[in-house]
């Protein structure tokens, strides 16, 4: 599948990380493509990573995909853009923007519904192809498909955002997690102002998720985390009340705190614990919304899932990613520095320590790490 409508020149190269096996990426020198009038480059700032680099950095996703470079939450500069291209955008050379992974047809059902990440063209959990930043074949022309990288290659059909001139990019880097805390919190969840959520995992997309709940005006934010201190805390900073999980019962804390009445809406981010659903279960007040962020991959859920669900009346949704809105309102947040974002983007590589990188984010290798970046 042939992603591009630029040809490689063959003479100006520039340095990319390339995830060439599980567990190990290699600095690579790859050609910077010809622009056309409908595509463009981007000179790549910092790269924000999250558990899908993870996975395909391991290799447990994407396996038949080849060399790729990874990383998808991606700040830059435009350095070069096709004249059809700067009118499509509305942006020029020189620009600053924010870049999602999505590549969506615009067309089909999911794009005109604003569910990008389900659109076949781009959905990394497809049967494919795809084309999806961060998740594509160097072997596609022309190859630079990941934030990973000096330089990015401006599809058509990307999904590009302008940043405020006085935002720095590293907390630029944040969109995606805020941006998804927007759609999971206010549009999916439909938080009521004044009511209560709780977080399960305040990882960097938990605590967008936060920060999302802030905006929407809740009385209770509650976060609660099983082993991490650092989150906890980041979380507290934000404006949430911390639980850590391992030390606490959640369910009689949070009845404790909201008198009885528990909680409108949970959002459990909790990688491969299935337990954490029967958790949001137990806390949901009847009519609430349960919204399921992360993959259990394939453990089974317990206990009496339908029976509650139906007892209580509760709304159960599965989420990907974001729409376009939602990456705006986030970018309006965070430029709004109403929030000390500081404590969410910890930790920050060059290309060269990619590696290092990608595992203090999956191995937890420093407990401190929640947003981790990459700058080339």
């Amino acid at each position: 599948m042939d992603g591009s409508l630029a040809k490689t020149t063959g003479v100006r190269m520039v340095t990319a990380a390339v995830a060439v096996a599980p567990l190990r990426t290699e600095l690579r020198q790859l050609p910077v493509p010809a622009v056309g009038p409908e595509d463009g480059l981007l000179a790549v700032d910092a790269c924000g990573l999250c558990g899908t680099d993870w996975d395909f950095y391991t290799r447990q996703r994407g396996a038949h995909l080849g060399p790729l470079i990874l990383g998808h939450e991606i700040v830059g500069r435009v350095a070069e853009l096709g004249e059809s291209a700067a009118k499509r955008w509305n942006i020029a050379s020189g620009d600053r923007i924010a870049v999602e992974e999505f590549l969506p047809c615009g067309q089909c059902e999911f794009c005109k519904s604003g569910r990008p990440a389900l659109c076949e063209a781009t959905d990394s959990r497809s049967e494919g192809p795809f084309l999806r930043y961060g998740a594509t074949s160097i072997d596609i022309p022309p190859g630079l498909w990941g934030g990973f990288s000096e330089i990015l290659y401006l599809h058509p059909r990307a999904l590009v955002h302008r940043i405020p001139d006085d935002l720095s990019s590293d907390l630029a880097t944040l969109f995606v997690p805020v941006s998804n805390g927007v759609r999971w919190v206010l549009k999916e969840g439909r938080l009521p102002r004044g009511g209560t959520a709780v977080i399960i995992g305040p990882g960097a997309h938990g605590l967008g998720c936060v920060v999302a709940a802030v905006e929407g005006g809740a009385q209770h934010i509650i976060a609660v985390s099983r082993s991490s201190a650092a989150r906890l805390e980041a979380a507290r900073a934000l404006g949430a009340i911390p639980i850590a999980a391992d030390r606490t019962d959640v369910v009689a804390t949070v009845r404790e705190i909201t008198n009885g009445e528990m909680a409108d809406l949970i959002v459990d981010l909790a990688p491969g614990a299935p337990e954490t659903v029967e958790t949001a279960l137990a806390l949901a007040r009847k009519g609430a919304t349960i919204i399921l962020a992360a993959s259990k991959r394939g453990k089974p859920v317990t206990g009496s899932f339908n029976d509650i669900v139906i007892r209580k009346e509760l709304t159960v949704k599965g989420v990907r990613g974001r729409d376009y809105q939602s990456v705006e309102e986030a970018l309006r947040i965070i430029g709004s520095r109403r929030y000390p974002l500081e404590h969410i983007r910890t930790h920050e590589f060059p290309l060269s320590q990619a590696d290092q990188a990608l595992r203090v984010l999956g191995e937890r290798t420093d407990p401190s790490a929640i947003h981790v970046t990459v700058v080339p």
